[in-house]
């Protein structure tokens, strides 16, 4: 325990230096982290390539995998050295999110939905079929399709690329769909650049990652809203599209006015009624370049940090923390670094019933930092928790901060101990934006709360619309330790009342 305590003390130090005076090595990064997650790789079938883009996990303790080259895989004991695998299906279009409903796997490919059954108990789907296929597509390599299944009724929403990444051109990309049980479908949200990942929350409601682009100053995590615009006007021209074919808009039958190029997110929700800015900015090259699928901990046995979402990061290898909140009726909320070295790009993310992550993806077509073609691992809690930022919400004045663990008073209750910067971003519809409009509030008070474990942080000015990067990099634990990510990103849609 002395040994541990000194190491996390030292890599500690190195996160906690203000400015970037002193900077950790990715190294000295992955090192610290690794004290209290194990990560390692799971045995992959021999000779084969697992370019993981989905995963699932089956009855009895299976887990399902699907890869970028349209297959699925189960290995019946992932978690053992030698895990048993035996391919399920094969000869599919990219399938990019799978999911076990009602006995069937369900799959988004690219052009359709597909559920799939053993219906034989040879370990291999003998009955394929087409649910819905209600959206375009053709050879463009950019329209991805990323599904995931709704927890109150089954259906698969699908969040659908535009073409090439900065056009339309095929029927619906840029929107979401949702496709029932049933086989019926229906567009639910508009405004779709280049999603990563799709998932969905405790209380049943829909998010997804978009990347930075054409009218996305930064990557975000984004609350799909039923009949939400969620930014991008690109796909607008399917409204003229489906007119003409006599197709239903559903819930998003009215199109919604088109931004002004050159403004801001705050001032644009003014102006576009359905328009839901991003819950969380993901700020462009500090936490990556590449968001991508997510997951939920509530099992609580992933550390301090059950009801909050992980979110995979594919060019940068690494996943990262997001506490969300709803102020005046709005999500918002902070990310957090979280573990990195990963061995390739991550693209699906999965917690277990047993509190453990799986995660893996590929580097084809992007590149990432893990250095690996392709990958599948798993992170486990050790049963001790690192001295974290845990929340960060927003308060009319400032912000509270609670912590893992209780904090020195003295160093909690010094402004000089924190940081604040805030900034936002240009909404055009040219390929993303420099940090603009910045601003540097002053930390005017810093009250430790009676639990021990919390601080209220007073500031000068909060801005609307901006992410404020707080930093407690001079906050000690009772212990006398540094925080390990001393730095929360937080999106201020709402202040609160």
């Amino acid at each position: 325990m002395h040994r541990i305590t000194l190491s996390i003390a030292a890599a500690s130090a190195l996160f906690a230096a203000k400015g970037h005076a002193q900077k950790a090595s990715s190294a000295d990064i992955i090192k610290a982290e690794r004290e209290f997650y194990t990560v390692s790789a799971v045995p992959m079938p021999p000779g084969e390539v697992l370019e993981v883009s989905g995963l699932e996990w089956l009855p009895g303790g299976k887990l399902a995998v699907s890869t970028r080259r349209g297959e699925i895989w189960v290995a019946s004991n992932p978690a053992s050295e030698a895990p048993e695998w035996k391919r399920f299906a094969h000869g599919l279009h990219e399938p990019l999110g799978i999911s076990f409903h009602d006995g069937w796997l369900w799959a988004t490919q690219r052009p359709e939905v597909t559920r799939m059954k053993d219906t034989d108990g040879d370990g291999k789907a003998d009955v394929f079929e087409n649910v819905a296929a209600p959206w375009g597509i053709n050879g463009d390599y950019h329209e991805y399709a990323f599904g995931a299944r709704s927890p109150k009724d089954g259906s698969i929403w699908n969040v659908l690329c535009l073409t090439g990444s900065g056009g339309a051109n095929s029927l619906f990309r840029g929107f979401v769909i949702r496709v029932f049980p049933d086989g019926k479908s229906e567009a639910v949200a508009s405004g779709v650049r280049s999603p990563g990942g799709i998932g969905f929350a405790p209380d049943g409601e829909a998010f997804y990652t978009d990347n930075q682009g054409l009218w996305n100053g930064s990557s975000s995590l984004k609350h799909l809203k039923v009949g939400s615009f969620q930014g991008n006007p690109t796909g607008f021209k399917t409204f003229d599209e489906a007119a003409k074919r006599g197709i239903s808009m559903g819930v998003v039958a009215k199109k919604p006015a088109t931004p002004k190029s050159g403004s801001r997110i705050d001032t644009e929700r003014a102006n576009v009624e359905e328009f839901v800015p991003p819950a969380v900015v993901l700020p462009h090259g500090i936490l990556g370049h590449s968001p991508t699928g997510m997951c939920y901990d509530l099992t609580g046995k992933f550390g301090p940090f059950k009801g909050q979402l992980f979110v995979g990061e594919q060019t940068f290898s690494n996943v990262q923390r997001v506490f969300l909140e709803k102020v005046n009726g709005v999500y918002q909320g902070a990310v957090f670094h979280f573990l990195s070295g990963f061995g390739s790009g991550n693209i699906a993310v999965l917690m277990t019933p047993d509190g453990v992550l799986y995660t893996g993806g590929s580097d084809r077509g992007w590149g990432a930092k893990g250095g690996k073609p392709f990958a599948l691992e798993r992170a486990v809690w050790n049963g001790k928790a690192a001295f974290e930022i845990h929340e960060m919400r927003a308060k009319p004045d400032g912000f509270e901060l609670t912590f893992t663990q209780p904090v020195d008073p003295k160093t909690a209750a010094d402004p000089a101990s924190y940081s604040a910067d805030a900034w936002t971003y240009i909404y055009q519809s040219g390929y993303g934006s420099p940090e603009v409009d910045k601003v540097k509030p002053v930390i005017v008070s810093a009250t430790v709360g009676a639990d021990g474990k919390s601080v209220r942080l007073k500031l000068d000015k909060l801005t609307k619309g901006h992410v404020h990067a707080i930093g407690a990099e001079g906050v000690k634990s009772t212990d006398g330790n540094g925080l390990l990510h001393a730095k929360g990103y937080y999106t201020l849609n709402e202040i609160p009342n």
